[in-house]
């Protein structure tokens, strides 16, 4: 198992307990011990290398500092698409962040609803209250993403209507769709973009035809695409020509 995950970086409980034979009990319980080893480090449905984990998914904080301008550049173009009385969704990252940062700024916005798994989020927006009201997802935190996770947020959001729902990602591919290196966020994710009439991911350059480990949506899924100028060319015009808008901010 360790080989597997060693080599493919994330296996899942249902394809381990398929190769081996064995029964998903049975595997959760040999990862489990796995873990404790200090090989890989246990996930919803499955397990990925501890290593590759801590390397690839920094804190919100660090994020921010890659691509500063690129990622405000593309929280302006996302945050022109709200108008005054809408319902939005904003979902967790340092490119969401800047979303939420150019909203507060427009001077134009009134009577907007927000709701967020973001608590990071949730702090910019207080700064426009009354034109905002902004309602926090219940979950379990994961602290260095801020971010509010599990059934809580889902029993939430599987109960609201929005117009649009913005949302983060780890990778946008043309083939393999729009993907996240951590499994409960994706989940997250996926019933957000279920509340939403539109759906719009946000995503610097670093992160598209990039392909992580759990899938959010395929491009069928979404309405559009916000980048930046560091996003390669001939993939822009793949995911066109696969039917997304694509918007490169400047």
């Amino acid at each position: 198992m360790l080989a597997l995950i060693r080599e493919r970086e994330f296996m899942r409980v249902s394809d381990l307990s398929r190769l081996f034979g064995i029964s998903e009990v049975t595997v959760r319980s040999d990862l489990d011990a796995l873990a404790g080893d200090g090989g890989l480090e246990r996930v919803h449905g499955g397990a990925v290398l501890r290593s590759r984990r801590r390397a690839a998914e920094p804190s919100v904080e660090e994020s921010e500092s890659a691509s500063a301008a690129e990622k405000a550049a593309i929280g302006r173009a996302a945050a022109a698409m709200v108008s005054p009385g809408e319902t939005v969704i904003l979902d967790v990252g340092s490119t969401v962040a800047a979303v939420a940062r150019s909203m507060v700024v427009r001077d134009d916005l009134e009577d907007v609803v927000v709701f967020t798994n973001g608590l990071n989020v949730a702090l910019t927006l207080e700064k426009g209250v009354p034109a905002f009201s902004v309602i926090v997802t219940g979950g379990t935190l994961r602290p260095r993403q801020h971010s509010l996770v599990g059934a809580m947020s889902d029993a939430i959001l599987s109960q609201i209507n929005v117009n649009t729902t913005f949302i983060g990602c780890n990778g946008v591919h043309p083939e393999e769709g729009i993907t996240n290196i951590n499994l409960p966020e994706a989940m997250v994710k996926r019933r957000m973009i279920q509340a939403a009439q539109r759906c719009v991911v946000v995503a610097d350059g670093s992160k598209i035809n990039n392909i992580s480990v759990a899938r959010i949506a395929d491009l069928s899924d979404v309405d559009v695409v916000i980048t930046g100028e560091s996003a390669p060319p001939e993939v822009v015009e793949q995911l066109r020509e696969a039917g997304v808008t694509v918007e490169v901010a400047e």
